[in-house]
């Protein structure tokens, strides 16, 4: 984990918020997304298959860096 940041929000809001998230899934996600994309503000989305949420896929969002995680969460939306 040592190549990648939390953000203040994602440390005291998204895991308060979403306590069975594992900082780890969000870096697997990073290490290797099914799909990535640029959105407003200068931060990217990422996804990717989560085999401990039954398969579902993890979005994650990232300042610029591509490194700083500051959100994630299940979408249930995403179609590969």
């Amino acid at each position: 984990m040592n190549n990648y940041k939390f953000t203040e929000y994602f440390e005291k809001e998204i895991l308060r918020k979403r306590s069975y998230l594992k900082k780890e899934w969000c870096i697997r996600v990073l290490k290797n997304p099914t799909r990535s994309e640029r959105q407003e503000n200068n931060r990217y989305r990422f996804w990717a298959p989560i085999d401990e949420l039954d398969g579902r896929y993890l979005r994650v969002i990232t300042l610029k860096d591509k490194r700083t995680i500051h959100n994630a969460f299940p979408d249930r939306r995403f179609k590969p």
